[in-house]
């Protein structure tokens, strides 16, 4: 079982930019999965905010289109979410997950995630 392990939240004011990062404890893209970056807010459902495959196709939600990339450092065994001009609604708990592009399968238990949250 793949240990994930998110990091790089915080508070950010509107307009401002974040880089979360995920540490997995084997090599990314294992057996050909997509990694993935969620997020939940309160009281709302997990959703995939962007995936991205060994061949480096990519999928994000369109909340975040043009504003969020996805990347991969594999001598470091990380996945990088970088997000910019961030938003009020862009609150939420952040976490990674192995899976496929679409974000309708994970493959791994979910780790505590990264509080994100902005204000002024």
């Amino acid at each position: 079982q793949v240990q994930l392990e998110e990091s790089g939240g915080g508070l950010v004011q509107p307009g401002g930019s974040l880089r979360l990062s995920c540490t997995t404890g084997r090599r990314i893209f294992f057996r050909g999965d997509a990694m993935g970056w969620y997020r939940q807010a309160p009281g709302k459902d997990r959703e995939l905010v962007a995936a991205i495959t060994s061949d480096g196709t990519t999928n994000f939600a369109d909340s975040v289109k043009g504003r969020f990339t996805i990347s991969v450092d594999n001598t470091k065994n990380t996945v990088y979410l970088q997000m910019n001009s961030l938003k009020v609604e862009d609150t939420a708990v952040y976490l990674c997950n192995t899976g496929n592009l679409r974000g309708s399968l994970v493959f791994a238990s979910w780790g505590q995630g990264t509080q994100v949250t902005v204000s002024s």
